[in-house]
């Protein structure tokens, strides 16, 4: 298997410029493995030049309201987004595609650029995840914290629970969980955009425990067919485990 550290780095001689892949009700963090399953024609051909280039794809939300019909892109998107690698692609009949995508790192747009593609892209400023020793003592007693918080307030009887709770106390570094836990709690679209925006690990710690600790996690255990979901929507109430995206 490959260390985390291999699979979440950028690409030699990246230059800040990224293929962006807006979605409602979506906010993808490092760490976190996002499915998705692509066949609008645009984001098909956004994917085939990821995948003979860097397989790099930018996932971006939508923070327009639903009512509005926007001219193709220029629908209003959050500047703080999360740089994507392509970990696996399956192309199935009718030219769709699933993508497994992998985030790397956390980034704010700087400009959308025209080059003339069907999809949007953008220069980008990378967020640099500032952190201090993984065995430092406040580090350490954040991430205790953070994990017991996380474990209350995961669904019971979930086998995930376990598995992931010894995954990231055995392997990850405080950093790495609060990307978990951020993406994988149902939070507000507002509060998922401020965790991915900040770059102090610690801060970021403190925020996730102050919205665990305010009582507004509820997860919802009635879930549709996984990959059926409409247009990546993740609406309030989420399901767990998140439904399959799709564009």
């Amino acid at each position: 298997m490959q260390n985390l550290n291999d699979v979440t780095c950028l690409p030699d001689g990246f230059d800040g410029q990224v293929r962006l892949f807006p979605l409602p009700n979506l906010v993808v963090f490092p760490h976190a493995m996002q499915p998705l399953h692509l066949f609008e024609p645009r984001y098909v051909e956004m994917l085939k030049e990821a995948l003979e280039g860097d397989r790099l794809i930018t996932m971006a939300t939508l923070i327009q309201p639903s009512s509005v019909d926007w001219p193709t892109n220029q629908a209003p998107i959050s500047p703080t987004v999360c740089i994507g690698k392509i970990v696996t692609h399956s192309e199935q009949e009718d030219n769709r595609h699933n993508v497994l995508l992998v985030g790397i790192r956390r980034a704010r747009i700087v400009a959308e650029i025209d080059a003339g593609k069907a999809y949007r892209l953008a220069q980008v400023e990378l967020i640099e995840d500032s952190e201090e020793a993984s065995n430092d003592s406040r580090s350490l007693s954040l991430k205790s914290d953070l994990l017991d918080a996380f474990g209350e307030v995961m669904p019971v009887g979930k086998s995930v629970q376990q598995n992931l709770h010894q995954l990231m106390a055995d392997q990850m570094s405080l950093g790495p969980i609060t990307d978990i836990v951020g993406y994988t709690l149902p939070f507000s679209l507002e509060e998922k955009l401020v965790l991915l925006g900040q770059g102090d690990v610690a801060e970021r710690a403190k925020f996730l425990l102050e919205c665990i600790k305010s009582g507004s996690v509820q997860f919802s255990t009635d879930s549709d067919d996984e990959s059926d979901d409409s247009s990546g929507d993740f609406p309030s109430g989420q399901v767990f485990p998140p439904p399959f995206s799709m564009n």
